[in-house]
């Protein structure tokens, strides 16, 4: 493994259960899951920080133990890649996107075909 790929970390933003999830994770890829991304590694704070924050405790609870996660396609909002590591955080839907909202909708429409 490279030193630039030791340092690299991807900021992951996506829609679960009507609040928005900002993680940060080491691998991000497609998958293997037909509509869903892979996300390995998931990026915490060190637990030996005098500042904590509950969102980023709430989150690193949810994923304990997690090896890696697959999101559903239409529920990511987007995916950076990052120099450094920030806060995992959960944001209401309102706060971070306004009136934006994503539509649960068919990755891909079935083709009618002729008989």
């Amino acid at each position: 493994m490279k030193a630039a790929d030791k340092k690299r970390a991807y900021k992951i933003m996506f829609v679960n259960e009507g609040k928005v999830y900002e993680i940060y994770a080491r691998r991000v890829d497609h998958g293997s899951l037909f509509g869903f991304i892979e996300v390995e590694g998931l990026l915490f704070g060190e637990k030996t920080t005098v500042v904590v924050d509950p969102s980023e405790e709430r989150l690193q609870a949810e994923f304990a133990g997690v090896e890696r996660t697959y999101i559903p396609l239409h529920a990511v909002i987007r995916i950076d890649e990052v120099e450094q590591r920030g806060v995992s955080k959960i944001h209401a839907v309102d706060e971070k996107l306004g009136s934006i909202r994503p539509m649960p909708s068919p990755m891909y429409t079935p083709v009618k075909r002729e008989p």
